[in-house]
């Protein structure tokens, strides 16, 4: 297993726009794997490349028992909307309502380079939309309203893991550094 430490609220790697994957080698493979790894142990529904510290456009998903990944997404969302509770792995013990799109169809790619569309609703959209947002430099706290947002930020400042250290393990994924 190759689990990996997650990025927390903080991290400048969480704010910033990830870069287009444009080679998909073994080490890709190695990075679809250690994410997904790393969101079992979680455990958790998605998890994003940056969250592990990566900052390529790859995310990986285990939704209603489905176990997936998706290289260089590109969502159509539909008009119709839907609430839920939404938490992420990079800011622990937060949930709140977070309104997204009811369905999602995501293109993209899979580890090898192949074309892949992954078509969900309820659950499986919300979990599509929240770890894209991720490689957009996009947390779930931004599309609150203002008075929950501010809640959420000092529910943030409040927590034990806010301000911590966040964990500098070198990846072993080869990425342009003018994107970090």
């Amino acid at each position: 297993m190759a689990v990996q430490n997650i990025r927390l609220f903080g991290d400048p790697v969480l704010r910033t726009p990830a870069a287009e994957v444009t080679t998909f080698d073994r080490e890709l493979r190695k990075l679809v794997k250690n994410l997904t790894d790393t969101m079992m142990d979680a455990p958790g529904a998605g998890l994003a490349a940056p969250q592990i510290g990566v900052s390529l456009r790859v995310f990986t998903y285990w939704v209603d028992d489905e176990l997936g990944h998706l290289i260089n997404p590109n969502l159509d969302l539909s008009d119709e909307l839907q609430d839920g509770d939404e938490g992420c792995l990079s800011l622990p013990g937060l949930a709140y309502e977070t309104k997204r799109s009811m369905r999602v169809v995501a293109k993209g790619f899979n580890m090898y380079g192949e074309p892949v569309v992954i078509e969900g609703s309820d659950y499986k959209a919300r979990a599509v939309q929240h770890e894209t947002d991720h490689l957009d430099g996009i947390l779930f706290i931004d599309r609150l309203d203002e008075a929950t947002r501010k809640a959420a930020m000092k529910e943030i400042r409040e927590s034990e893991w806010f301000g911590a250290a966040p964990g500098l393990r070198v990846s072993p994924h080869p990425i342009n550094s003018k994107w970090l």
